[in-house]
């Protein structure tokens, strides 16, 4: 590009003799807007590429590419078979059982709604905004000894790691008068930050076998979450997913929980091609 006949032709137009002036405005004129015209156009490119790849990240880093369901709403008797099948699926990172209700958390003075999962602690870890988030207290290597709460509900009920909080669901002990409400208290182990309120002010982990009994539901698990090595290729694994689930069972992925956020962003991406278009 910068050959000593190439840089010959370019210095002549650039420094013109005084009888050729115009030629000499005209082409520091078109040098300075194309060099402006590509600047825009790849900021352009560089920021709708980097809002994608953050604004994606934050959907599927704490939550499930593809979430198992049972068919009949009954649960899954035979789950650890399910999970293997499911992570043997080529394309396949992950696959969990767990256990999901809500309930009200609970500490002097403050209440507060939340969603609990129940996971097994060698499943918590490869949640990967939740075991590498933006900020983090205590340590997720004691989860089994406690549980895990959003930085969210940690402020909502004014405490912190180390502390005890309880936990209350309407569909607890079932004794000769019917059901009674369920109230157990836990040590908060660790308290993360993922970048996305809806999941930091909601989101309660609690150990698998914990969640079984405090939920009634022993032997069973509620659903399978699964991770992908690409979320991208969600749609391609559909049917393999569905053949390894077996016929009772339906799949709900991160596209199908997110499709608003998603038409939001073909929406931009129509706008982004108009902006495009002029810069060309």
């Amino acid at each position: 590009m910068f050959r000593p006949y190439e840089v010959l032709i370019a210095w002549r137009y650039l420094r013109a003799r005084r009888a050729e002036g115009g030629i000499s405005v005209m082409t520091w004129i078109s040098l300075v807007g194309i060099a402006l015209a590509v600047f825009a156009l790849i900021a352009t490119l560089a920021v709708r590429s980097g809002f994608r790849h953050e604004f994606v990240d934050t959907i599927v880093g704490a939550n499930p590419h593809v979430t198992v369901l049972p068919a009949s709403g009954e649960g899954f008797a035979d789950f650890d078979a399910r999970v293997a099948a499911l992570a043997g699926v080529a394309g396949v990172a992950d696959a969990a059982p767990v256990i999901e209700g809500q309930v009200m958390a609970s500490t002097p003075g403050r209440n507060a709604g939340v969603q609990v999962v129940g996971i097994r602690a060698e499943d918590l870890v490869r949640i990967r905004r939740v075991a590498d988030p933006e900020e983090a207290q205590g340590d997720i290597a004691a989860f089994a000894d406690g549980i895990a709460i959003g930085a969210g509900v940690a402020r909502q009920l004014g405490m912190a790691a180390g502390d005890a909080i309880r936990l209350i669901s309407p569909d607890g002990v079932r004794t000769a008068f019917g059901t009674t409400p369920r109230v157990k208290a836990y040590p908060v182990t660790y308290v993360f930050q993922v970048g996305r309120f809806d999941i930091d002010s909601t989101r309660v982990y609690v150990p698998f076998a914990e969640a079984q009994t405090y939920f009634n539901r022993p032997d069973t698990a509620d659903a399978i979450h699964v991770t992908l090595s690409d979320p991208e290729a969600v749609v391609d694994l559909a049917v393999p997913l569905s053949v390894a689930a077996g016929e009772d069972a339906y799949l709900w992925t991160w596209q199908d929980a997110s499709g608003a956020f998603l038409q939001a962003l073909r929406m931009e991406d129509n706008v982004m091609f108009v902006i495009l278009s002029v810069l060309v």
